[in-house]
Protein backbone atom coordinates (compact mmCIF):
# COMPACT_ATOMS: atom_id res chain seq x y z
CA UNK A 1 0.00 0.00 0.00
CA UNK A 2 2.83 2.28 0.58
CA UNK A 3 4.29 1.77 -2.24
CA UNK A 4 1.20 2.29 -3.89
CA UNK A 5 0.71 6.01 -2.33
CA UNK A 6 4.17 6.80 -3.53
CA UNK A 7 3.61 5.61 -7.21
CA UNK A 8 -0.08 7.46 -6.76
CA UNK A 9 2.20 10.72 -5.46
CA UNK A 10 5.13 10.68 -7.99
CA UNK A 11 2.02 10.49 -10.60
CA UNK A 12 0.64 13.00 -9.14
CA UNK A 13 3.49 15.24 -9.13
CA UNK A 14 4.46 14.90 -12.81
CA UNK A 15 1.36 15.48 -14.09
CA UNK A 16 0.07 18.24 -12.07
CA UNK A 17 3.59 20.26 -10.98
CA UNK A 18 5.35 22.03 -13.47
CA UNK A 19 8.25 23.58 -11.85
CA UNK A 20 10.62 21.73 -13.48
CA UNK A 21 9.45 22.62 -16.82
CA UNK A 22 8.61 26.16 -16.46
CA UNK A 23 12.50 26.60 -15.24
CA UNK A 24 13.99 24.59 -17.84
CA UNK A 25 11.93 26.48 -20.55
CA UNK A 26 12.93 30.00 -18.67
CA UNK A 27 16.39 28.83 -18.87
CA UNK A 28 16.32 28.03 -22.36
CA UNK A 29 14.88 31.54 -23.29
CA UNK A 30 17.59 33.13 -21.40
CA UNK A 31 20.70 31.43 -22.85
CA UNK A 32 18.88 32.28 -26.27
CA UNK A 33 18.27 35.54 -25.36
CA UNK A 34 21.45 36.70 -24.27
CA UNK A 35 24.18 33.89 -25.31
CA UNK A 36 23.26 33.25 -29.18
CA UNK A 37 21.94 36.82 -30.43
CA UNK A 38 24.82 38.36 -28.63
CA UNK A 39 22.14 41.23 -26.90
CA UNK A 40 20.75 41.90 -30.35
CA UNK A 41 17.50 42.65 -29.00
CA UNK A 42 19.13 45.19 -26.87
CA UNK A 43 20.11 47.14 -28.94
CA UNK A 44 17.43 47.45 -30.87
CA UNK A 45 15.55 48.25 -27.64
CA UNK A 46 17.81 51.08 -27.15
CA UNK A 47 17.82 52.15 -30.59
CA UNK A 48 14.21 52.42 -30.73
CA UNK A 49 14.07 53.65 -27.26
CA UNK A 50 15.98 57.19 -28.75
CA UNK A 51 14.19 57.34 -31.94
CA UNK A 52 10.91 57.87 -29.49
CA UNK A 53 12.78 60.04 -27.37
CA UNK A 54 13.53 62.23 -30.51
CA UNK A 55 10.31 61.98 -32.03
CA UNK A 56 8.87 63.34 -28.34
CA UNK A 57 11.58 66.03 -28.37
CA UNK A 58 11.06 67.08 -32.06
CA UNK A 59 7.75 66.55 -33.58
CA UNK A 60 5.66 66.38 -30.65
CA UNK A 61 6.39 70.20 -30.06
CA UNK A 62 5.67 71.15 -33.34
CA UNK A 63 2.20 69.11 -33.28
CA UNK A 64 1.33 70.98 -30.23
CA UNK A 65 1.79 73.92 -32.29
CA UNK A 66 -1.01 72.82 -35.39
CA UNK A 67 -2.85 71.45 -32.15
CA UNK A 68 -2.78 74.40 -30.62
CA UNK A 69 -3.59 76.42 -34.02
CA UNK A 70 -6.42 73.98 -35.19
CA UNK A 71 -7.60 73.97 -31.63
CA UNK A 72 -8.23 78.27 -32.12
CA UNK A 73 -9.64 77.82 -35.71
CA UNK A 74 -11.98 75.40 -34.49
CA UNK A 75 -13.33 77.75 -31.70
CA UNK A 76 -13.77 80.78 -33.87
CA UNK A 77 -15.69 78.51 -36.05
CA UNK A 78 -17.60 77.40 -33.42
CA UNK A 79 -18.00 80.94 -31.59
CA UNK A 80 -18.91 82.20 -35.37
CA UNK A 81 -21.67 79.29 -35.75
CA UNK A 82 -22.86 80.26 -32.14
CA UNK A 83 -22.98 84.15 -33.49
CA UNK A 84 -24.79 82.95 -36.88
CA UNK A 85 -27.11 80.36 -34.25
CA UNK A 86 -28.29 83.14 -31.97
CA UNK A 87 -29.27 85.56 -35.26
CA UNK A 88 -31.32 83.01 -36.40
CA UNK A 89 -33.02 82.78 -33.09
CA UNK A 90 -33.56 86.44 -32.53
CA UNK A 91 -35.20 86.91 -36.35
CA UNK A 92 -37.26 84.34 -35.19
CA UNK A 93 -38.00 86.05 -31.84
CA UNK A 94 -38.79 89.10 -33.93
CA UNK A 95 -41.04 87.15 -36.38
CA UNK A 96 -42.95 86.16 -33.71
CA UNK A 97 -43.26 89.58 -31.88
CA UNK A 98 -43.71 91.08 -35.23
CA UNK A 99 -46.61 88.41 -35.75
CA UNK A 100 -47.94 89.52 -32.37
CA UNK A 101 -47.56 92.86 -33.26
CA UNK A 102 -49.42 92.44 -36.43
CA UNK A 103 -51.84 90.54 -34.07
CA UNK A 104 -52.49 93.66 -31.36
CA UNK A 105 -52.09 96.16 -34.67
CA UNK A 106 -55.22 94.78 -36.04
CA UNK A 107 -57.22 94.19 -32.44
CA UNK A 108 -56.06 97.98 -31.84
CA UNK A 109 -57.84 98.92 -35.24
CA UNK A 110 -61.20 96.88 -34.93
CA UNK A 111 -61.55 98.35 -31.43
CA UNK A 112 -61.03 101.75 -32.56
CA UNK A 113 -63.57 101.35 -35.05
CA UNK A 114 -66.15 100.25 -32.91
CA UNK A 115 -64.86 103.25 -30.45
CA UNK A 116 -65.93 105.06 -33.67
CA UNK A 117 -68.86 103.74 -34.08
CA UNK A 118 -70.07 103.89 -30.34
CA UNK A 119 -68.88 107.60 -30.47
CA UNK A 120 -71.07 108.60 -33.75
CA UNK A 121 -74.03 106.79 -32.31
CA UNK A 122 -73.49 108.68 -29.23
CA UNK A 123 -73.22 111.78 -31.39
CA UNK A 124 -76.40 111.14 -33.16
CA UNK A 125 -78.32 110.49 -29.75
CA UNK A 126 -77.06 114.17 -28.50
CA UNK A 127 -77.57 115.73 -31.73
CA UNK A 128 -81.20 114.52 -31.59
CA UNK A 129 -81.40 115.63 -27.72
CA UNK A 130 -79.94 118.51 -28.91
CA UNK A 131 -82.76 119.26 -31.34
CA UNK A 132 -85.54 118.20 -29.41
CA UNK A 133 -83.71 120.74 -26.66
CA UNK A 134 -83.54 123.13 -29.20
CA UNK A 135 -87.24 123.25 -30.26
CA UNK A 136 -88.52 122.43 -27.05
CA UNK A 137 -87.14 125.81 -26.18
CA UNK A 138 -88.03 127.81 -29.49
CA UNK A 139 -91.67 126.37 -28.74
CA UNK A 140 -91.05 128.43 -25.18
CA UNK A 141 -89.69 131.11 -26.44
CA UNK A 142 -92.47 131.35 -29.36
CA UNK A 143 -95.07 131.00 -26.42
CA UNK A 144 -93.28 133.65 -24.37
CA UNK A 145 -93.51 135.64 -26.74
CA UNK A 146 -97.17 135.20 -27.65
CA UNK A 147 -97.74 135.54 -23.94
CA UNK A 148 -96.04 139.15 -24.11
CA UNK A 149 -96.97 140.45 -27.83
CA UNK A 150 -100.84 139.51 -25.89
CA UNK A 151 -99.78 141.63 -22.54
CA UNK A 152 -98.54 144.45 -24.63
CA UNK A 153 -101.38 144.42 -26.84
CA UNK A 154 -103.74 144.22 -23.65
CA UNK A 155 -102.18 147.64 -22.13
Amino acid sequence: MDKIIKDVGDIQSRLFDHRPIVNAEIRYFVREFEEKRGHRESRLLENLHKMVQEANEQTLPADLEGIKQQLYNVIGRLEAANHLAERVQQRELEAQKSGQLQENMERMKDDWADFLKEQQRLKEEVDEEHTKAVGQISTQYSEKKKDLDKLLLDV
